[in-house]
């Protein structure tokens, strides 16, 4: 029996990759040039899928960069010319606002207590605010903020770039793309694929952003520049030698799951939610972190723990569950569950089973 990875990423690979790794394989995909005509078509489908998957408008462009991680620092280069402000709920969007000040921005910030989101004044940002970010999804805590709060500070600020950080959650929202202006996320948490690709989601706004700021003759940063995206992107081609066989599996993979359908793939997501919500309610050693029911993510699902969480994480892997740590300060004393598209209503099922019967 194989180990069953429901760690929130890397995570588990989604169920089809093995096949499309082995064809890739037979392919030579690894060995093509990423200026070949192979590879112009691996991208176009890539965009093309994750865009009829995603629901993303045509006029915004998808970019593919090395890491979700690099895609704060390109966000702050290419959009931020003096301030950005953040709402930060955990460690994930905390290292956004840090990487703006990094960069000699300043970075406002409201900030939650863990296990919690802020809820958004509008009031608070200020008129030098650039740019607005949000991490729909904390990987760190499974707090996950509101969609209707985002679309509240755009449409109070409606000036202002918005930037949502969706790592560990899409494909699951539904997002209205005309009140967000860049939305990112990397392939090896939700999409279960392995790690080396970040997706950048960027609307046209962006584009003006980074020009007016390469006219006024700022350095916007280097190769992962935007206009340096779109020369290439429109070309169906990157500025350098990307993770090829990574885009090829991503466009396998959205295809895939455009055939399994999305709502199925969210009903399946709201079911197996609510499935271990239910468990920890119940369970001796175990609470969720997240208090608030309008706070609790459906794909990344923390619990606090009542003993070491070593001691449960070493019971379910030895039935070859395998959940995740918690992390940084938290690492003994929670516990975080992936409930991705590629995991089963069976798996989850059978790992409910399983944290029900630990003593």
């Amino acid at each position: 029996m194989k180990n069953i990875y429901f760690t929130p990423g890397p995570a588990e690979l989604y169920y089809t990759v093995e096949g499309h790794i082995k064809n890739a394989l037979k392919e030579q995909i690894p060995s093509i040039s990423h200026r070949s005509k192979t590879f112009q078509g691996i991208y176009h489908e890539a965009v093309t899928n994750l865009k009829e998957l995603l629901n993303v408008p045509e006029h915004y462009h998808i970019f593919f960069t090395g890491s979700a991680t690099e895609i704060w620092e390109r966000i702050i280069e290419n959009c931020v010319e003096h301030q950005s402000h953040h709402y930060v709920n955990g460690a994930f969007s905390e290292r956004f606002q840090a990487t703006a000040e990094e960069l000699n921005r300043k970075a406002s910030a409201e900030i939650a207590e863990a296990g919690s989101c802020v809820n958004p004044d509008p009031s608070s940002i200020s008129s030098n605010v650039e740019l607005i970010a949000f991490t729909l999804n904390e990987t760190s805590t499974g707090a996950s903020q509101p969609l209707e709060d985002v679309y509240a500070i755009h449409q109070a600020h409606p000036d202002k770039l918005i930037a949502l950080d969706a790592v560990s959650i899409l494909p699951h929202p539904e997002i209205d793309y005309s009140q967000v202006d860049t939305v990112f996320f990397s392939v090896q948490k939700a999409f279960g694929l392995p790690a080396g690709l970040g997706v950048w989601i960027v609307s046209p706004r962006c584009m003006e952003k980074a020009q007016s700021l390469l006219d006024k003759g700022l350095s916007i940063g280097s190769y992962h520049t935007l206009p340096a995206l779109l020369a290439k992107g429109i070309k169906d081609q990157t500025p350098e030698t990307p993770n090829v066989l990574n885009i090829y599996l991503l466009a396998k993979v959205s295809g895939d799951m455009l055939q399994k359908g999305l709502d199925k793939i969210r009903q399946e997501t709201e079911y197996k939610a609510a499935l271990m919500y239910h468990c920890l309610e119940n369970h001796p050693k175990m609470k969720a972190l997240v208090k608030e029911e309008a706070y609790r993510s459906k794909t990344v699902i923390v619990a606090e723990t009542s003993v070491p969480s070593a001691e449960i994480i070493d019971q379910l892997k030895a039935d070859r569950l395998i959940v995740g740590s918690g992390y940084g300060d938290y690492k003994s004393k929670h516990i975080r569950i992936a409930n991705f598209p590629t995991h089963s209503k069976e798996q989850f099922e059978l790992l409910v089973d399983k944290i029900n019967s630990l003593k």
